[in-house]
């Protein structure tokens, strides 16, 4: 396979095994591990101790209604019509197994984010011990991943900000293992913004250690205040939130840039994947605009920086975008920002992403930025230079203005 030709899809999931937690944990955390149980029907749940977080749904790209049905089947009290572990396909789980389905879909390389990880942070945030234990379990999965997936497969990590020495340790531990990417949430740390200058040292270790924060769709604190939620039936999928999926990683970029983190930590990469990419487009104008108003009224910005704002997005953000947000016009509009993704095997994805895209004149060959190039940026691999901003003898970068 030629560079040039080589294909990384950067939203892809894996499935957790019953016990993997335990497995991977520190003996003395294990009473505190995450575990899929069945309960008296037959219907597997994701657990911490005797607590039930979520229905375990084996899910099949495209097939929304199958969950919504199983879900109603749930409700109504009748057994599952399936078993779980019987209908759960190897490669949903196994590192080797993904690895030839990556080939069946004409993909090179995969971003492999956690299945059920994505439902569990709001809830263990109330004990930190168990917020760190169980992502550490899955960290140290992600390191034996990486090590069976003959350099194709590229797990993300877990981490959460709110113990720095813990998160320190973490990364250290990430970048020996060769895994490159890691989600947190796009949220305040323990009521401190991204952005606060306490959380320069957290910046600086992702950065030494060769590891990218990425913000991806998860159950994390909400950019919407709780009220919002309070006529919603617990185990939903809120419509709010699927409709306003931009708004948290918006909020939190906005904050990273406009108060100089950013400015500050110039090789510091963000992901932002699963969220959505047609947002992109229309918030860069307003990026600046607000920017250059607020700076006007108040006179003076809250934090000087060297270029506006919009020039920071476009030399350290990368965004994943489906074939339906149309990325080939997104890039017209916003720049080669974008990043092909499959979200495979969830329900709301697809096995086939490669077709999607090529409909839409998206190929390795017609647009690498899209199909590899912003994907390995995130891993770690150099900057598109006409994507970033231009240098300055001051070490800051010249504004272009249209």
């Amino acid at each position: 396979m030629r560079l040039e030709s080589r294909v990384i899809d950067c939203d892809q999931h894996l499935y957790e095994g019953r016990t993997m937690w335990a497995d991977h944990m520190d003996r003395g955390a294990r009473d505190q591990a995450l575990a899929i149980v069945d309960d008296e029907m037959g219907y597997p749940w994701l657990c911490w101790g005797d607590r039930r977080i979520e229905l375990c749904d084996v899910q099949r790209p495209g097939q929304t209604g199958e969950l919504g049905d199983a879900r109603t089947r749930q409700r109504q009290g009748l057994p599952p019509d399936t078993s779980y572990d019987d209908t759960l396909p190897a490669d949903y789980w196994e590192p080797s197994a993904r690895v030839a389905k990556l080939d069946d879909m004409g993909v090179d390389e995969a971003v492999l984010f956690p299945n059920f990880g994505l439902l569990w942070e709001r809830t263990l945030s109330e004990s930190l011990p168990a917020l760190t234990a169980n992502m550490g379990a899955w960290n140290r999965w992600c390191a034996d991943v990486r090590a069976e997936g003959s350099g194709r497969l590229h797990p993300v990590a877990h981490l959460t900000l709110r113990d720095p020495a813990w998160l320190e340790a973490q990364l250290a531990a990430l970048g020996a293992a060769d895994v490159r990417l890691a989600m947190i949430a796009a949220a305040p740390v323990d009521g401190r913004p991204l952005s606060h200058p306490e959380h320069d040292r957290i910046w600086s270790a992702f950065v030494a250690h060769g590891v990218t924060p990425c913000f991806h769709v998860g159950e994390q604190q909400r950019a919407a205040a709780d009220g919002w939620y309070t006529d919603e039936p617990a185990n939903f999928v809120s419509p709010l939130d699927s409709i306003m999926l931009s708004t948290a990683p918006a909020v939190a970029v906005t904050d990273l840039i406009v108060r100089g983190a950013l400015a500050r930590h110039p090789d510091l990469r963000i992901g932002v994947i699963e969220l959505g990419g047609m947002w992109v487009p229309g918030y860069l104008p307003m990026l600046d605009g607000g920017w250059e108003f607020t700076n006007r009224l108040n006179g003076g910005a809250v934090v000087e920086l060297g270029a506006r704002p919009s020039e920071y997005f476009r030399r350290q953000v990368r965004v994943a975008a489906f074939s339906y947000e149309q990325p080939d016009v997104l890039a017209q509009r916003a720049g080669d920002l974008f990043m092909l993704c499959s979200d495979y095997p969830h329900s709301e994805g697809t096995a086939s992403p490669l077709p999607d895209y090529e409909a839409r004149g998206l190929t390795a060959e017609t647009a690498p930025a899209f199909a590899r190039d912003n994907c390995a940026f995130l891993l770690g691999g150099q900057a598109d230079t006409a994507a970033a901003p231009a240098a300055t003898p001051g070490g800051g970068w010249l504004a272009t203005r249209g």
